[in-house]
């Protein structure tokens, strides 16, 4: 098991790839530490890893964009497991595609959250579980995505938050990297999903075409002929997470199944 003995906190713990990602990581071995706002969410999603895994999952409701509450997470890491070897951050908000000169007083407020929840809450989450690792060494891996790179109209929300913790990522390997604690991205680009099969249908009957159609059409833009699940993205961060890159730092694995190349 590639995580075997190792804890590891994630943030964003939420339903859909968060979700997928606390399974995987604890079938490789890990003991979680799983933070979102919902302490609902949380709570389901550590009794389906406990019910399929025999490992410990802590679940600690978190807003990542509140310092006290990300340094709450990380007092607790450490008072139930005394140590942390792997963060991961996933936290952002489910968005509306708007253009930005369409965008009124309260939807520049959500904006502004986005790009807090995103850039600012994995400042947050580094600032203060990275200083556990700093004795042993340690692996964080933060999802950015394909959208770091290359903006689409009315997701600007979406780019300008992940283009931050793309850099600030490039920053912390840097700084951390003499210390032993490796900063890696890992960024998707669609994943399969009933929202994005929504939106594909949603295009279809806009064009007067079918869903199988838009399928085709857009798979057949891409290298692998195919829209990556939430699985193969987790298989990128158990890899970087793992001792298994204990020599790469400061990089980007694009999980997009070849929708755009780097």
């Amino acid at each position: 098991m590639l995580l075997k003995g190792k804890v590891a906190v994630i943030t964003g713990a939420g339903p859909g790839l968060g979700r997928t990602l606390s399974v995987l990581m604890a079938r490789e071995g890990a003991s979680l530490v799983v933070a979102a706002r919902s302490r609902d969410t949380l709570e389901k999603i550590a009794t389906e890893v406990s019910a399929e895994v025999d490992g410990e999952v802590l679940p600690v409701p978190t807003d990542v964009t509140d310092a006290a509450q990300v340094k709450a997470l990380a007092d607790a890491t450490i008072e139930r497991f005394g140590k942390v070897d792997v963060l991961v951050t996933a936290a952002f908000p489910g968005t509306h595609r708007k253009n930005v000169l369409d965008m009124d007083d309260a939807y520049l407020a959500r904006w502004r959250q986005a790009v807090d929840i995103a850039a600012y809450g994995t400042l947050l989450a580094c600032r203060h579980i990275a200083p556990h690792m700093l004795e042993r060494g340690g692996s964080i891996v933060n999802l950015t995505s394909m959208s770091s790179r290359m903006g689409y109209g009315g997701r600007s929300d979406y780019a300008a938050g992940k283009a931050a913790v793309h850099l600030l990522s490039h920053a912390l390997a840097d700084e951390l990297g003499p210390q032993g604690v490796r900063v890696n991205c890992v960024a998707p680009g669609w994943i399969a999903s009933d929202v994005l099969e929504d939106w594909m249908r949603t295009r279809a009957a806009a064009e007067g075409t079918t869903y199988e159609d838009i399928l085709a059409r857009d798979t057949g833009a891409m290298a692998l002929r195919r829209i990556a699940t939430e699985e193969d993205v987790a298989r990128a961060v158990i890899f970087l997470a793992s001792d298994q890159a204990k020599a790469t730092t400061g990089a980007t694995i694009d999980v997009n199944a070849g929708q755009h190349f780097t």
